[in-house]
């Protein structure tokens, strides 16, 4: 059986790369979540409902103790296990202008997006260079890329993530690692439920948000051995807006 974790798994963009893993690639997939079990369970659902097999995986990214005790014990329940892909979805934002900013929205908004992609993905990195194959896609922004207003925490910690992903490539590629990350722009998600979408959509050449399908697909295509040649890269899905 061929394992894949996904951050943040249980709703949004997280659930849609977790179903079509399952779907596209035959991975048993963990679906990682902090709070929302309801949910986390819906997406298992869905994944059955497409023939694909799955388990709940209950932690918070941005406590690396609790990450490390969670995948530990996985581990040690499957011994053999190897997990091969790793996508780093989970993230939250607190937006609001740098000068009013509380010290907790901009920690919060860092330990969650990028120390969670340090916390998960240096956990699981041995086991796939020992394996000499393996997946990192890391979730970012176009925030991190061209800088949002009322946004530079949360551009902060997709611009730091941005770079460690090339960094990271750097290190590994030998051992058959890929790290890429993928950048949506305006998708239609929880978190975009509360933008004038029919204001936003007139900057976007496509004129319309995306979907969280379309995001999945370009991270079921990272994740498959079709990429094979494609690592450190940054890939833009957002309609046409460039920064």
């Amino acid at each position: 059986m061929k394992y894949a974790l996904v951050t943040g798994g249980s709703r949004g963009i997280g659930r849609a790369i977790c179903i079509q893993l399952a779907k596209d690639l035959g991975y048993h997939v963990l679906i990682n979540f902090r709070g929302n079990e309801t949910a986390a369970r819906e997406t298992l659902s869905e994944i059955k409902a497409a023939e694909g097999t799955g388990e709940l995986l209950k932690f918070d990214v941005s406590n690396a103790e609790e990450c490390t005790k969670a995948l530990q014990t996985w581990q040690e329940n499957n011994k053999e296990a190897v997990i091969e892909v790793v996508v780093n979805n989970a993230g939250i934002t607190k937006d609001g202008l740098f000068m009013w900013m509380k010290d907790e929205d901009w920690n919060s908004v860092l330990d969650i997006n990028l120390n969670g992609f340090f916390n998960v993905t240096k956990l699981l990195l041995q086991p796939m260079l020992l394996n000499r194959f393996g997946r990192i896609i890391n979730i970012v922004s176009l925030s991190g890329l061209k800088g949002t207003a009322g946004q530079v925490n949360y551009a902060a910690a997709k611009g730091a993530v941005i770079s460690a992903t090339k960094s990271l490539a750097q290190e590994v590629a030998k051992r058959n690692v890929t790290v890429n990350a993928v950048a949506p722009g305006f998708i239609t998600t929880d978190m975009t439920q509360d933008l004038d979408e029919k204001e936003l959509k007139k900057v976007v050449p496509l004129n319309r948000f995306g979907t969280t399908e379309e995001v999945a697909h370009l991270v079921s295509f990272l994740a498959s051995r079709k990429a094979s040649y494609i690592t450190g890269e940054v890939v833009n899905i957002n309609g046409g807006i460039y920064s």
